[in-house]
């Protein structure tokens, strides 16, 4: 009787690359905050202009969905703190 052995490969993660991809903060259209309010958090929390700050709220409003913001994890997760204590409802997902 012979033995007989598989060897299972192992897919390769490079985590380098995938520590080094971006994170999204994702902000979701709610019935709740006027849009004049969600357009001033945004400006306090990423120190956007209120050009910008109009546009990604528009955006939220109109597609129900913006992405607000990319970085680094732990800076990401902050402002995602800073946005639900505004009562935004914002979600993180890292870049793909």
């Amino acid at each position: 009787m012979g033995s007989t052995s598989t060897i299972v490969a192992e897919p390769e993660v490079d985590l380098q690359n995938a520590l080094a991809r971006p994170w999204n903060i994702i902000v979701w259209n709610d019935p709740i905050n006027l849009m004049t309010y969600v357009t001033r958090v945004f400006m306090m929390v990423f120190g956007y202009s209120k050009e910008k700050s109009e546009r990604l709220m528009m955006e939220v409003h109109h597609d129900g969905k913006s992405l607000v913001a990319s970085g680094a994890r732990e800076a990401m997760e902050q402002a995602v703190t800073q946005l639900h204590e505004y009562g935004l409802w914002a979600t993180l997902e890292q870049a793909s």
